[in-house]
């Protein structure tokens, strides 16, 4: 109670233009938004810049922004840039094998459960478009985190065969993910800019 009414009142100071204020946020929420960051992106300076990015557009927008609730609109500015980041890199390949690394994903809360749910609901479509065993390795490898000498003995083929299909099951999954990507971003738009 104490925060939210201290936060409003930063809020205030804030957007009559007081440099106090800002510096107050800026320490306050500085390093709890990189973690955030962080966690998602594995990468240090990508965090920090999007963090700093966001803390400019405070200040520069601070008289027309619309805050209610500082925790609220600072991380989802955080959120939506870290989609951004992703969405921009995963067509250069950046986080094509990240994007695989779930463990970041978990976090207990609904909206990312959902998410979660939705990714790998989708990352099973794209795995049963795949020919013979390259989808089951891709599962055994990327899902359940088993070492490729582990799954080379199983399927009885070499590490070398299990690189390859891995990598032609990974190429198809980011296809289909990028196609899934497109067909909801279409379907967004179309619902917000009718």
């Amino acid at each position: 109670m104490v925060d939210n009414l201290e936060n409003e009142h930063l809020i205030e100071a804030l957007q009559e233009g007081s440099e106090n204020a800002f510096t107050v946020i800026y320490q306050r929420y500085w390093y709890k938004m990189f973690l955030v960051a962080y966690r998602k992106l594995q990468d240090k300076e990508a965090a920090e810049e999007i963090i700093q990015d966001i803390f400019l557009r405070l200040w520069k927008e601070r008289i027309t922004a619309k805050i209610n609730n500082l925790d609220h609109y600072l991380f989802a500015a955080v959120r939506y840039e870290v989609i951004n980041h992703i969405r921009s890199n995963v067509t250069k390949g950046t986080y094509a094998g990240n994007a695989m690394d779930f463990d970041s994903l978990s976090e207990c809360n609904t909206e990312n459960q959902i998410a979660l749910k939705e990714l790998l609901s989708q990352i099973e479509e794209g795995l049963h478009i795949l020919p013979g065993k390259s989808g089951e390795i891709f599962r055994l490898y990327k899902l359940e985190h088993w070492p490729i000498s582990r799954i080379a003995k199983h399927f009885d083929l070499s590490e070398k065969a299990i690189e390859y299909h891995l990598t032609k099951a990974t190429k198809s999954v980011r296809n289909h993910l990028k196609q899934a990507l497109y067909t909801w971003l279409v379907a967004v738009t179309a619902f917000f800019f009718q």
